[in-house]
């Protein structure tokens, strides 16, 4: 079998190149992969399509978190595909609202069950579906209506990426994830989306057969990259610590 495991974080993510669409797990805080942000952000990709559930403004207990709004400070990505684009607090405008009002970003906003459906078709091979969330509001400008049981629904496309960066709670050498708690959020569904999916790991790489086949939230035949990433330090939350997270 394939060996997946990499040593570090910036030899995960040393080929994308510019122009590549992502996908981005996370929901704030909790699976998030920081790591390979800071990894992607110090590799330099630009012109990037980035699809995550957020633009960035999220904070932790120490500092802003590294997310997909660290690569949009940076001028790396020319279009987001998300389901929020303001900050948790109404005092701060984020990198992302004042490069969108000033006409130096792309931002297509999508209804969060929605943007979670269209990964999901995205990865299941699924060539579109009709929802009804979205009718008479911007979000249906442009898109195929039709009348499903007495209810007006619009068409949505799937969503799919070149890459995908996940942070998982544990894996096996074989790529099969485990998440912890809220952790899981978008994980599964954009390993299945993405062409190659990058994730680094917080507690441990084990060997087959350690994690029981229950406990396997995403299976390995999605996943093409692992990378451990140190222990956090003490005190701090494992879901909070990232690697070069000033980067």
């Amino acid at each position: 079998m394939k060996n997946k495991i990499y040593s570090t974080v910036d030899e995960a993510v040393a080929d994308i190149p510019d122009g590549a669409t992502i996908m981005v797990s996370g929901f704030g805080e909790p699976g998030t992969p920081q790591n390979l942000i800071s990894a992607l952000i110090r590799q330099g990709a630009k012109n990037l399509t980035v699809i995550s559930n957020r633009g960035g403004g999220g904070r932790n207990l120490r500092e802003g978190i590294i997310d997909a709004g660290k690569l949009i400070e940076r001028r790396r990505v020319k279009k987001m595909v998300c389901t929020i684009t303001a900050a948790l607090k109404s005092s701060i405008t984020t990198s992302f609202d004042r490069m969108y009002q000033a006409g130096e970003i792309e931002a297509e906003l999508v209804p969060q069950g929605t943007f979670a459906a269209r990964i999901r078709a995205g990865g299941a091979g699924i060539g579109g579906f009709y929802t009804p969330t979205g009718v008479g509001t911007e979000i249906a400008e442009g898109k195929e209506h039709r009348m499903i049981d007495g209810r007006e629904h619009i068409l949505e496309g799937p969503l799919r990426a070149d890459y995908a960066l996940v942070h998982a709670y544990r894996a096996d050498t074989w790529g099969n994830l485990q998440y912890r708690l809220t952790q899981r959020n978008f994980g599964p569904l954009m390993a299945a989306a993405a062409r190659v999916t990058i994730v680094e790991v917080e507690k441990e790489i084990a060997e087959p057969g350690a994690i029981e086949p229950d406990q396997v939230n995403t299976p390995g035949v999605y996943v093409d990259r692992l990378v451990k990433i140190p222990s956090p330090p003490e005190g701090i939350w494992e879901s909070t610590y990232w690697q070069s997270g000033k980067s």
